[in-house]
């Protein structure tokens, strides 16, 4: 079964083309199942863009998913038009008396901002704290993660001078790690980030591991022991151009802003690059929902069912 998504979501559209199944609202209405419930919090501007990258890689699974959109704020967005967000986006405060089996929370433009400075901490810190008791499985990415690590285990990340902007070789650590099942021993994946949290900190941590990690971007992911958070620093779910279109942007600024690393053909920027990655993405995804999220989630979604099943996986 596929992702389910609203009848007139443009990324009904985009990924049809790319010969990617999903299912409209309409057709799934008729699926007798109990579909797994994912929101999915976006905190980055162009919200459109980040909806096709996430939903492309869910699409793989044979569950049936209810994909919810989410947003922190009702403020106006420059990049996302006001329509669209009042068609497919709900409010947290709306929803934060629901419970899901799983929750995606995106990355955000705001590397260089310590987090007191950041105008909605305070909510994501509420959105952390009731991920906690009303999420089967919660997936953070990039700037989400270093913040979630910060709040519930106090990490602190250090910043880069340079843009650590490329495509990295990675390797997992547990060969009988369920979220790295099918993974080849070496495989790649695109990071955009100032931030980063040295390998010692994670160690110290007992609740976490460290899945997988790159000899030059460092950690890439974690996940908790009992598996109700698995956090990502890097971008699995990058389209082949999105570097490139991050560099042009960032070359505006500065003159000197650097090539992505492992990127372009001959490190020329008139290349055309190649996507190497997309794969390993997808599967991650998909071996999240499945022994992360399908195997532990309850059938009757409540708090109450949630904490009570992953008390007995912990026994297991």
């Amino acid at each position: 079964m596929p992702i389910k998504i609203p009848d007139q979501l443009p990324a009904l559209s985009v990924l049809a083309n790319e010969n990617i199944f999903v299912m409209s609202e309409h057709r799934a209405v008729n699926q007798d199942i109990r579909p797994m419930q994912v929101a999915i919090l976006n905190l980055m501007p162009n919200k459109i863009e980040t909806e096709v990258q996430i939903l492309r890689m869910l699409s793989n699974t044979p569950l049936q998913i209810n994909v919810e959109f989410v947003r922190i704020h009702a403020n106006e967005s420059k990049n996302t038009p006001k329509e669209h967000l009042e068609n497919f986006y709900c409010l947290f405060d709306d929803i934060k008396h629901k419970q899901y089996d799983g929750l995606i929370i995106t990355g955000a433009p705001l590397a260089l901002l310590d987090y007191q400075q950041v105008s909605f901490w305070d909510k994501i810190c509420e959105v952390f704290d009731w991920a906690d008791k009303n999420v089967t499985s919660t997936m953070f990415s990039c700037w989400a993660a270093h913040a979630a690590l910060y709040h519930h285990y106090g990490l602190n990340r250090h910043l880069r001078k340079q843009k650590l902007s490329g495509v990295y070789q990675h390797y997992p650590l547990d060969a009988h790690e369920q979220l790295t099942r099918g993974f080849d021993e070496c495989f790649n994946v695109p990071h955009s980030r100032y931030g980063y949290i040295n390998q010692a900190d994670f160690e110290k941590v007992d609740r976490l591991n460290i899945l997988a990690q790159s000899e030059e971007a460092g950690v890439y992911l974690v996940a908790s022991k009992d598996k109700r958070q698995v956090y990502l620093t890097g971008h699995p779910e990058y389209d082949t151009s999105t570097l490139h279109e991050e560099y042009l942007r960032d070359s505006k600024k500065d003159a000197n802003t650097q090539l992505p690393i492992n990127y372009y053909y001959q490190d020329d920027v008139n290349n055309k690059p190649i996507g190497s990655w997309r794969s390993h993405g997808s599967l991650l995804f998909t071996n999240w929902l499945n022994y992360y999220v399908y195997q532990i989630t309850p059938y009757r979604l409540d708090a109450s069912n949630i904490k009570a099943a992953q008390d007995a996986k912990q026994e297991d």
